[in-house]
């Protein structure tokens, strides 16, 4: 079987697989390593993006694909560049090259948002991750589902720890990986819900117009967690592309 990697993203685990995990189990043999830090795995020093590529390259199969969400889709795109041998396939969902608005990007979030959720955190790391959670299943037709799911999910692994939060949550705000994409020789795939509201659209497109070898599927009816409300079609599209 070809190995196959899923990588969750920020505040998340890799729980949230567990439907997507169980479906790809059947062709191919899927690790789902938690971040660094999280869930009593080591931590990274410094906790930067690099760090967190070589983290998970570490533990990996030595030729394998890649599934990366959100945080865990940046992380992949940083690990094709880095060790682009050691990748067969990319495949990216929710994911922006950029989360946080620029002068010359503004197809992101405003840095505002940021700064309220590192603040949030100082005060309950809780309140602030069950926010995003809502945040996350904003707009899906299926939202109270996605949310039970995610909820779910983080129920059964434990607690992160504010710092380890806080760190990833940084990674997110300062990585741009714009100039990177025309040197990512991957076959890549992108799928992106059409109602997210912490990644708009306009991102996937451009990920998918800026990699030299990738294709576009846009889900309709879904936002930021499109492998929980439309499982079927993102599985299927994931076998499609790795096949």
């Amino acid at each position: 079987m070809k190995a196959l990697v899923l990588l969750h993203g920020w505040a998340m685990n890799p729980a949230v697989f567990s439907t997507l995990s169980e479906r790809l189990s059947q062709r191919f043999e899927v690790h789902t390593p938690p971040m660094p830090g999280y869930f009593g795995s080591a931590k990274c020093e410094p906790y930067t993006l690099e760090r967190l590529v070589e983290a998970i390259a570490a533990t990996s199969p030595k030729r394998c694909s890649v599934v990366g969400w959100s945080l865990g889709g940046q992380v992949a795109l940083a690990w094709a560049q880095a060790r682009p041998q050691q990748l067969d396939r990319v495949a990216l969902i929710a994911t922006t090259p950029c989360f946080v608005e620029r002068n010359d990007w503004r197809a992101a979030l405003a840095a505002q948002v940021f700064d309220t959720f590192a603040a949030d955190l100082n005060v309950s790391g809780a309140a602030t991750i069950k926010r995003f959670i809502t945040l996350q299943a904003k707009g899906d037709s299926k939202a109270r589902h996605v949310s039970r799911t995610l909820r779910g999910a983080l129920d059964s692994a434990g607690v992160i720890s504010t710092q380890v939060l806080r760190e990833s949550l940084d990674v997110l705000r300062t990585t741009d990986l714009r100039s990177d994409l025309a040197s990512i020789p991957h076959d890549a795939l992108v799928m992106h819900g059409e109602c997210d509201t912490l990644v708009p659209t306009a991102a996937a497109e451009y990920l998918a117009e800026n990699l030299p070898r990738a294709e576009f599927a846009l889900l309709r009816g879904a936002a930021h967690a499109p492998f929980v409300s439309c499982a079927d079609e993102v599985a299927q599209l994931t076998e499609a592309f790795l096949s």
